[in-house]
């Protein structure tokens, strides 16, 4: 089977692996398709190096097929279309308080373990969630990445007739202004890079570019002053944290998205002035991926839309070189067999 691997310096490779047997509680999974997302990026700009174990396969949003099941496997079959959660929590200790997805020791398969981008993929049993038989896996590959903003939307207690301000108008920021309009809130994306601002337009957003307008202005005018209810922090630099607490009204949510790795400044001083919340939001749980499943499913949000361009698995550096060179893209699939 092709498998790719990443071996350091913006570089992948493309090999000829053995197929292997699924282990003890393990199925194989024939792949479908593969999406690149931020994560993949760092990994392939090399800030995660020191995580990779380089040479590794890498990926963790995808969909496909089960091809075998190991022993002790008895609710999966083989003709099962899934996806995978990839998150390995079985280092959880009392600590945890037995919230697994943001357990101490999670390892996050696809990173800290081998992923997605080879052409057969073996995996723990309970990673795997299955898809109904009609389910297009082109769409389906998405649900990792919807299901963070399926999380994002549940921690943030949005209610239909709230206004939300997402703040980045990239893969997880579309998604979570879909998955909030569909709650029914009045939505509306702050975004400086004309091309995702067209996308967003087209896929029928309010969009903002702050540079060219005043956001804060336009939200108070909008809500007759009222400011959003929540806001979605996505973009990740500190013009974005300076204006997330400006743009909240009177006891408004604040959801933290975006990844600092270092530290920012924030004014204190609103979420006193306004009892505001904040609240962080890291990956999913499994309620997140069945309402992604659900939604994917349903096929309502024309996520298609949302795919920029499909290559072969053996364009991987293809793939990798052109997100570089075209950051506007909202996702790129491999397709895998």
């Amino acid at each position: 089977m092709k498998a790719t691997v990443y071996q350091g310096n913006k570089t992948f490779s493309v090999v000829e692996n053995p197929i292997e047997e699924p282990k003890e509680g393990e199925v194989r999974i024939k792949v479908a398709y593969v999406g690149i997302c931020g994560t993949d990026v760092h990994v392939y700009h090399g800030n995660m190096d020191k995580r990779v174990q380089i040479p590794q396969t890498i990926g963790h949003e995808m969909s496909g097929v089960i091809d075998a099941v190991g022993p002790g496997v008895t609710d999966i079959v083989v003709g099962d279309k899934v996806v995978v959660r990839p998150l390995d929590d079985r280092a959880q200790q009392a600590s945890d308080k037995g919230i697994s997805h943001i357990c101490e020791k999670l390892k996050f398969i696809g990173v800290d373990s081998p992923g997605a981008m080879q052409q057969y993929w073996n995996v723990p049993a309970f990673t795997i969630h299955q898809l109904q038989p009609e389910t297009d896996l082109k769409l389906a590959a998405l649900t990792e990445p919807l299901a963070v903003a399926c999380h994002d939307v549940r921690l943030s207690e949005l209610i239909a007739g709230e206004t939300a301000v997402v703040l980045g108008g990239g893969p997880i920021g579309l998604l979570i202004a879909k998955v909030a309009a569909r709650k029914g809130a009045q939505v509306i994306i702050s975004e400086v890079n004309e091309a995702r601002v067209q996308i967003a337009q087209d896929l029928g957003f309010t969009v903002v570019n702050p540079m060219n307008q005043d956001i804060q202005a336009y939200v108070q005018e909008v809500t007759d002053g009222r400011k959003a209810d929540v806001v979605f922090e996505v973009a990740g630099v500190q013009p974005s944290v300076d204006i997330m607490t400006k743009l909240a009204g009177i006891r408004g949510r604040v959801v933290m998205v975006a990844i600092h790795a270092q530290p920012k400044s924030v004014n204190l001083f609103d979420f006193f002035w306004k009892e505001l919340r904040l609240i962080g939001a890291r990956v999913y749980e499994k309620e997140d991926y069945e309402e992604a499943i659900q939604l994917i499913t349903e096929n309502e949000l024309a996520f298609e839309k949302l795919i920029t361009e499909v290559l072969p698995l053996d364009s991987i550096q293809e793939a990798f070189e052109s997100i570089d060179r075209n950051p506007a893209g909202i996702k790129t699939l491999l397709k895998c067999q």
